[in-house]
């Protein structure tokens, strides 16, 4: 939270000095106050219950000054709120060393959950795209609102031959830079990108983030898997399928995005939740004064009710 004239918070001030002014009033009483017999013994038994009862209603008027000064001064806090039009395409590997088992229960079904996990986080006025790919672009969902299409694309995974993590961004941008604003200018877009591996075939995927770059689309890579991860082949032989972080990374870098590594199921999904409420949203300042200012009210007449019926009690 924030105020949008902190310095109005000044009039807090002002509530110590009410308190002295106060103490000092209560002090030139006790100093003049007639003395009689049997005084004493009664403030004994009375004071527990009267202390409170002296207390409470000037508390509750200190704090609906307090409650009211944060009003003078435009308390403020800061909400995501989604963007008009704003896009975003989904990026899946589904290359052969998706099959393997060192992400539970594998890395293609981990990425699936993940996926699905972006989709209920992310606003439903987000656009969302889908490619999948392997030795080419085996899926290309243009960006939409239906999750259904979305959904139906990321069960139809497949995990199969080699890796063209280039062809499948630049399928992607395709999508992303034919959608205009109202401006006539790129719509705010982003692309989610997850791979388990090297590329093995088609275009050089750090060009594609250029372009991306040029574009003002950046680019969120996870890099999916263990080092030490391995497909089992038909033949009975292992193949090592290390991620490959490094070249992930500096195609986020040079897009201007962000790179995660995880070998995790539960990380990733995590990850993808937050991106998904992140990607299409922007954080707008939305102000509380009406809020502080009800609470002061509140407060005030609180104050007032309960210094009204102490005393009516009292006499």
């Amino acid at each position: 939270m924030s105020f949008h004239d902190p310095l109005h918070l000044a009039a807090l001030a002002a509530i110590p000095l009410v308190v002295l002014v106060w103490m000092a009033s209560r002090a030139r009483r006790r100093r003049f106050a007639v003395r009689l017999p049997g005084v004493s013994a009664m403030k004994d038994v009375a004071a527990g219950r009267g202390r409170w009862r002296r207390v409470l209603p000037a508390a509750l008027v200190g704090a609906s000054a307090v409650s009211l000064a944060g009003a003078y001064a435009k308390p403020q806090r800061t909400v995501n709120v989604p963007i008009e039009k704003a896009s975003v395409v989904l990026v899946s590997d589904e290359s052969g060393s998706m099959a393997a088992t060192d992400v539970s229960p594998s890395r293609l079904e981990a990425s699936r959950s993940a996926a699905k996990s972006f989709l209920k986080s992310a606003p439903k006025s987000l656009l969302v795209g889908f490619a999948g790919y392997s030795s080419g672009v085996e899926t290309n969902v243009a960006p939409t609102t239906d999750r259904d299409a979305i959904q139906s694309a990321i069960a139809a995974e497949n995990a199969d031959g080699g890796t063209a993590t280039g062809d499948a961004l630049q399928a992607a941008l395709d999508q992303l830079a034919a959608r205009k604003g109202s401006d006539g200018k790129t719509a705010p877009a982003a692309i989610v990108l997850l791979s388990d591996g090297q590329t093995t075939d088609g275009s050089d995927p750090v060009a594609a983030a250029r372009r991306a770059k040029q574009l003002g689309i950046p680019i969120y890579t996870v890099a999916l898997g263990t080092r030490d991860g391995v497909l089992q082949l038909d033949d009975g032989r292992q193949v090592s399928v290390p991620p490959d972080p490094q070249t992930l990374s500096e195609i986020a870098s040079t897009s201007a995005g962000k790179a995660y590594n995880t070998d995790d199921a539960d990380t990733l999904d995590a990850i993808y939740r937050t991106l998904g409420s992140k990607i299409g949203t922007k954080p707008v300042k939305r102000e509380m004064t009406m809020a502080f200012v009800a609470g002061g009210l509140v407060l005030l007449l609180g104050g007032f009710g309960t210094g009204v019926r102490f005393r009516s009690t009292l006499t």
